[in-house]
């Protein structure tokens, strides 16, 4: 009998796998977020352009000021989005927040340690040098890099793009993604549930899944269970597509028809995986047909763009929801973000506190759990694969090893959701 694969040795296999997209293009910074950087982004100017007040208050010379209760004349004000003349000795500024610093200050006082009557200041505060003062170029320097090729844009990402006055960003193109599910008992939502028959839920979960990670999903919904209808259904999903993914049908029983299409289609190698939930995976390539693609200008220059490689990846899945689940996080998403040009790939863990008992089990666990009131982890009840709303319940996983019983007050790596999805 074949032996499992452990976790990382699978999870090698794949990223090797992984051909990164070459296509880009150039995409609004409003519209980047959840895009990959396909080129390094460099700042023309320096953020701030110029010592600004960080502060409601007074600009004034901290030499002007020996003492508290010094006074002075306010001669300007100075708004944000305005410039003020040279700072006279004896006088200040009335500044407001974001407002350059004029020539000669040296400091603000905010404007809850004043007095003032008329034009006349009191300044109850002992001023020291650089107080409330945002200097030219300390949060970015001209010249420098801001964000490098390969990173995964989120909101603060674009922020940043447009602090430095970028309207586009080059991208690496989407990543296609053909989706379908196998099996004769598979009901959609909304359709009556037959005799024997299950709602699709890993439709759902793993399109949800791909959109989040910013793939274009081209859905194939249910293919019956047929052989032929299986390869006919691969054959179109890699005619305009770079990854095809499938859920339920990669076991060798009499129903399962993936393994053997994909192999008459491609190749494929199935693997068994030492985890739990999870366990059976394929992984392997389409090829596409030539010319395939449609005849739309669109389609053929896809096609064409996509010459350089003759097959399409495939992935299939297990059939269970949380195992389907389970297994897109822990090995699809890091294929996915690799292709896309991703150069960080794997999440981060935290360190929690265990306040839960649990065995262990030979396989490498993800098990569901959640942060409880006193910040320990809770463990849900039921660790079945079939149980999704464990998933729901859950703030993420703990990685727990193989053998390794879990007592309560052990810490333990824990995988928040906010890093997976």
């Amino acid at each position: 009998m074949r032996a499992m694969l452990d976790f990382e040795e699978a999870l090698a296999r794949l990223l090797a796998g992984a051909q990164p997209l070459h296509e880009t293009e150039a995409v609004p910074t409003q519209a980047a977020a959840g895009r990959v950087l396909a080129q390094a982004l460099h700042s023309t100017l320096d953020v701030p352009p110029l010592d600004n007040t960080s502060m409601d208050g007074y600009a004034l010379r901290c030499a002007d000021v020996p003492a508290v209760g010094a006074q002075l004349q306010v001669a300007q004000r100075i708004p944000a989005g305005s410039v003020g003349q040279m700072l006279a000795p004896g006088t200040a500024a009335r500044i407001f927040t974001g407002a350059p610093l004029p020539a000669g200050a040296d400091a603000v006082v905010m404007q809850e340690l004043c007095g003032v009557e008329g034009d006349l200041l009191t300044v109850n505060h002992l001023p020291q040098p650089g107080e409330w003062i945002r200097r030219r170029g300390e949060d970015i320097a001209a010249g420098a890099e801001v964000l490098a090729a390969g990173t995964r844009l989120s909101a603060a990402h674009v922020g940043v793009a447009a602090s430095v006055g970028a309207a586009q960003l080059t991208v690496f193109r989407r990543l296609r993604v053909a989706l379908f599910s196998t099996g004769d008992e598979l009901t959609m939502p909304g359709e009556p549930l037959k005799p024997g028959g299950i709602y699709n839920s890993n439709r759902y979960t793993l399109r949800a899944l791909l959109e989040g990670l910013g793939c274009t999903v081209d859905d194939f919904g249910i293919v019956p269970d047929s052989r032929e209808a299986t390869r006919a259904a691969l054959r179109a999903a890699a005619a305009g597509n770079d990854l095809i993914l499938t859920s339920g049908g990669v076991s060798v029983g009499e129903e399962d028809h993936v393994k053997p299409a994909v192999e008459a289609e491609g190749a494929l190698d199935l693997w068994k995986i030492a985890i739990k939930p999870g366990k059976p995976l394929a992984f392997g390539a389409v090829r596409r047909e030539v010319g395939a693609g449609g005849t739309a200008t669109a389609a053929a220059n896809a096609a064409a763009n996509r010459a350089a490689s003759a097959a399409a990846a495939f992935i299939g899945l297990p059939g269970n929801p949380v195992s389907s689940f389970v297994t897109f996080l822990m090995l699809v998403r890091p294929f996915i973000l690799k292709a896309q040009g991703a150069s960080a790939v794997t999440p981060q863990a935290q360190r929690l506190r265990a306040d839960f008992d649990c065995k262990g089990d030979p396989r490498r666990e993800f098990l569901r759990a959640r942060i409880g009131a006193s910040g320990g982890l809770e463990l849900f009840v039921n660790q079945s694969s079939g149980v999704l709303t464990s998933c729901t319940w859950a703030d993420g996983l703990i990685d727990n090893p193989p053998g390794q019983a879990i007592v309560r007050g052990d810490t333990v790596r824990f995988l928040p959701f906010c890093e997976l999805l």
